[in-house]
C-alpha cells in the first residue's frame, strides 16, 4: 500500500511506517498532521489516480523532529577578474513518520 501526497509544495510517495523528510513545516515535534491533498493511492490492485486528488483518502504524519541538511558551498567566479564569491547554505527540513493511509 503507498500513496503519492503534495506536502509543502513537492510530491512524495509515502507507506505506512516510513520516515520522510519534507521541508520545513510550521509544526511542533510530536503533533499529528492530516493530509488531505492524496494525488494517488494503491493497495496492490486497486489503483486509484485522482484529478487531481483522490476523494475519501486521508494520510495521517507524525512529526519527529525539525533539522537541517548538510551545508551547501555556493561558489561564483569570473575567470581573469578577480571576482569571487562563497556562500553556504542549509536547507530546513521536517521529519515526519507516516502512521496509516485511511481509504
Amino acid at each position: 500500500m503507498y500513496a503519492v501526497v503534495n506536502l509543502a509544495g513537492k510530491q512524495f510517495t509515502v507507506r505506512p511506517d516510513e520516515k520522510i523528510r519534507v521541508p520545513l513545516l510550521d509544526v511542533e515535534v510530536g503533533s499529528v498532521i492530516q493530509c488531505d491533498d492524496v494525488l494517488l493511492y494503491s493497495d496492490g490492485d486497486d489503483v486509484r489516480v485522482g484529478q487531481p486528488k483522490v476523494d475519501g483518502v486521508k494520510v495521517t504524519a507524525e512529526v519527529v523532529e525539525h533539522g537541517r541538511e548538510k551545508k551547501i558551498i555556493v561558489f561564483k567566479m569570473k575567470r581573469r577578474k578577480g571576482y569571487r564569491r562563497k556562500n553556504g547554505h542549509r536547507q530546513g527540513f521536517t521529519l515526519i513518520k507516516i502512521k496509516d493511509i485511511k481509504v
